[in-house]
């Protein structure tokens, strides 16, 4: 537990910036802290403390081992798709949420039927949808973050002690004044956001990605450090029906456990119309027919974050990666202007370092890998 632990300064670091900078609690807010697992108690307890000293009345609620994977084995499609009523109510109801994923076996659910992939995940997009409909009329402030783990050290192929200092040196909390790097990556990237204020026609490009999509009356967000910890990337939610071309993802594409290598996608006017994969194509093109909106891109991004130089095998700090765009099928951010809806939102990574532009407007505006404007 946390009195005890060797990187407990640590933790209670990256506690006080999330309380404080992430969600600012405020007295009286009701707040959710929801644990993955059993091991995210550590930062769970130091959150805790944080948010009542802020005055938040908090609330804290931690999965049970191996919970997706027994009702997987065990669970009919009604009963995996039902939504937890308590976590329900919380997100209908909670000013402050943050999730923190730590994970004991990040392969636990591959391998299973597909049809059993499909229901869970609907169980998880109701969800989805109140937390991205109240984070859009500003009833919600959510972050999602880390705690390290022996099985997220395992897949990105370090020791769990490298992968704490990669952790938590993404985050910046061993720094002396963490919220001023972050303050600092806003800045930087609210001129970029400036910039594509008001703009209509991405083209993206290179040699693994050929895409082009509207963004007319769209917004770019500035992620920076406040619904997702570690963060870095600006992103929106391209016109529905505008996207067209095709894109071959150059870091492998995990959605619950499995996982997709050699994803490559073909789009027209917005939906796509070919996946193909050079492993588990069959899962890739199952979670596309979740629903009508699966095959539709729910965000477009871009990812900023230097300090993650390498793939660890985790969205929250692959997306990040400096000089990379990911993209997610399903679901989209309604404050982005995105009205596309799914069960699913499964984040895609294409490396740009090795070559290739982005056109705003016929405009450059970044090329292999950096920005050229703002």
């Amino acid at each position: 537990m946390l009195d005890n632990h060797p990187r407990r300064e640590s933790i209670v670091a990256m506690a006080r910036v999330l309380v404080n900078y992430s969600t600012q609690v405020k007295p009286g807010d009701r707040v959710l802290f929801r644990g993955t697992s059993p091991l995210a108690q550590p930062l769970m307890q130091a959150l805790t403390a944080e948010a009542l000293k802020a005055g938040g009345i908090v609330s804290n609620y931690v999965h049970m081992s191996g919970e997706d994977r027994i009702f997987l084995e065990n669970g009919s499609d009604a009963q995996l798709e039902a939504v937890n009523p308590m976590l329900k109510l919380m997100y209908d109801t909670a000013d402050v949420i943050i999730r923190i994923e730590a994970e004991e076996d990040t392969a636990a659910l591959a391998g299973f039927p597909t049809a059993k992939a499909q229901a869970r995940a609907r169980a998880y997009g109701g969800l989805l949808s109140v937390q991205m409909a109240r984070e859009s009329d500003g009833t919600l402030r959510r972050c999602t973050t880390l705690f390290p783990t022996e099985a997220y050290a395992r897949d990105a192929g370090m020791s769990v002690a490298e992968y704490e200092d990669f952790v938590y040196g993404a985050c910046m909390v061993d720094q002396p004044d963490p919220v001023a790097h972050w303050n600092a990556v806003h800045a930087q990237q609210q001129r970029l956001v400036d910039f594509l204020k008001g703009r209509k026609l991405l083209q993206v490009r290179g040699a693994n990605i050929d895409l082009s999509m509207s963004i007319e009356g769209r917004t770019f967000e500035n992620a920076s450090g406040r619904v997702n910890f570690p963060d870095g990337e600006i992103f929106t939610g391209p016109v529905e029906a505008s996207v067209n071309g095709w894109v071959q993802f150059t870091f492998p594409a995990i959605y619950r456990g499995n996982v997709v290598r050699g994803a490559r996608l073909e789009f027209r006017d917005g939906v796509v119309v070919k996946a193909t994969a050079d492993e588990n194509e069959a899962f890739l093109n199952a979670m596309l027919d979740t629903d009508a909106g699966a095959r539709r891109l729910g965000e477009f991004a871009i990812g900023t974050n230097t300090g993650i130089d390498r793939f660890t095998g985790q969205i929250l700090f692959d997306e990040k990666i400096g000089g990379t765009v990911h993209m997610a099928l399903g679901k989209g951010y309604p404050f982005t202007g995105s009205v596309n809806d799914s069960a699913i939102h499964w984040d895609m990574i294409c490396d740009m370092r090795g070559g290739g532009d982005i056109l705003v407007d016929g405009q450059r505006f970044y090329e292999n890998g950096d920005f050229v404007v703002g």
